[in-house]
């Protein structure tokens, strides 16, 4: 449930930084956890890319980053990004995640095969 309360990261905290490619391009994927171990932040940084694409995946962490602090479910967020399209996309070298729509798509689907369990993963559309 969305709450009109930002639940804050402690100062120190754990998480997983992921290495990923998606069609030669380079990107880290890091994960802030919340103390229960849940997903609470998201940065991403991409390797040689101009200010523009940086930019806007900048946004995009920070407005994901903020949804989740303020109570959006990890599983509504993945429903809302998964599957969206633009380059770069293309194989990636992550065996799970074969194949990328973009950026954003592969983010949602590392959250999701991350921090889901087989039951919790729907069909998104």
């Amino acid at each position: 449930m969305v709450s009109d309360t930002r639940l804050t990261l402690p100062t120190t905290r754990t998480s997983l930084t992921h290495k990923f490619q998606i069609a030669g391009h380079e990107g880290y994927l890091t994960i802030g956890l919340f103390d229960d171990g849940s997903p609470g932040e998201i940065f991403i940084k991409m390797s040689k890319e101009g200010s523009t694409l940086s930019g806007l995946i900048q946004g995009f962490c920070r407005a994901f980053s903020l949804a989740l602090q303020f109570g959006l479910p990890l599983d509504e967020a993945v429903l809302r990004f998964k599957g969206m399209r633009f380059e770069p996309m293309g194989q990636t070298t992550n065996p799970q995640i074969p194949q990328a729509m973009s950026i954003i798509d592969y983010v949602a689907r590392f959250l999701e095969a991350h921090y889901f369990t087989p039951a919790d993963t729907a069909p998104c559309g």
